[in-house]
């Protein structure tokens, strides 16, 4: 299995106004391999997750492209030839039938928070297994996720926050999906539970599945991931492998995150990012670079390199 994202963008449209959420987004993620999608809060990280699923309210705009490469998982009917399908370019039938829960795991954010308030966990994973088509039991799925069977017997107000998490996990994978989506998995977790989650994320890349973290915890993403894909403001600004990223990464604002953890330097990066319905035509960084001429006043691309910086 493999996810090649093309040129993707989202628009969101309001009334006098237009949202830039993800601008021109392009990366491959194979199985066995976990990339981090990492940025500060607002730059566009959830919405390329639930772009990826056609979760998108309705005055949402997509283009570009994210090709699925699963030979062997998809209806010919509804296929392209080749065995890929484009998730954007799907109908609303493919991805529920199909894509959602049996090629593609979601875990959200805030998991508590997801799960239907008047039901146990027990019956919302029986639900999903049922739907699913799935001959596995809630007891079996519990198991594998850390669970005790009478876990799963409380409703979901009655669930800490790492059993939430668990039942979260559970529930993606209860479709046995080849890629998970972990949309800000360790909010609200206190240390040792973020690394429980991201040691369970490891895991699944070990039993080749691919895995997209999106996190703004860089501390997280360092034990977890074999790439990284750094966004500023609905763009992608770096892609690096995990060690040279972590031992040196090429954009400023790349070492700037770096640079304010506690275990760096602990200096915040200056300044504040620029609202997504005034983007500029240049570097959207620039305001906030130390390494800012004049030439960052024309946008900075990838173009087939790692990072998108005149000055890296």
């Amino acid at each position: 299995m493999k996810l090649r994202v093309d040129g993707l963008s989202v628009r969101f449209h309001l009334p006098g106004a237009e949202v830039h959420a993800v601008t021109d987004a392009r990366f491959e993620l194979r199985e066995g391999r976990c990339l981090a999608l990492v940025g500060e809060s607002g730059c566009g990280k959830s919405v390329m997750a639930h772009a990826l699923l056609g979760l998108l309210p309705g005055n949402a705009t997509v283009t570009g492209h994210a090709w699925l490469d699963q030979d062997d998982a998809l209806d010919p009917a509804s296929e392209p030839a080749g065995g890929s399908l484009d998730l954007v370019a799907a109908p609303e039938k493919v991805l529920a039938r199909q894509v959602r829960g049996r090629l593609v795991g979601l875990i959200p954010q805030s998991p508590a928070a997801h799960l239907t308030p008047v039901r146990t966990a027990r019956a919302q994973l029986a639900e999903t297994l049922r739907e699913l088509g799935r001959t596995e039991t809630p007891d079996l799925l519990a198991r594998r996720a850390g669970l005790r069977p009478e876990d799963l017997d409380r409703y979901p107000h009655q669930l800490s926050g790492g059993m939430a998490q668990r039942v979260a996990n559970a529930l993606a994978l209860a479709g046995d999906p080849p890629l998970i989506v972990a949309d800000e998995p360790t909010t609200g977790l206190d240390r040792p539970l973020v690394d429980a989650t991201m040691a369970e994320l490891r895991r699944l890349c070990d039993e080749g599945r691919a895995v997209l973290v999106i996190t703004h915890d860089l501390r997280a993403a360092e034990r977890v991931a074999d790439e990284i894909a750094v966004m500023y403001a609905s763009r992608i600004v770096e892609l690096s492998q995990a060690g040279p990223f972590f031992s040196g990464p090429l954009h400023p604002y790349a070492r700037g995150l770096l640079d304010a953890l506690p275990s760096r330097r602990f200096v915040p990066v200056p300044g504040r990012p620029p609202e997504l319905t005034r983007l500029p035509d240049g570097c959207a960084f620039l305001p906030r670079c130390p390494l800012a001429t004049a030439a960052c006043e024309d946008q900075p691309l990838m173009n087939g390199k790692r990072v998108a910086c005149h000055h890296a």
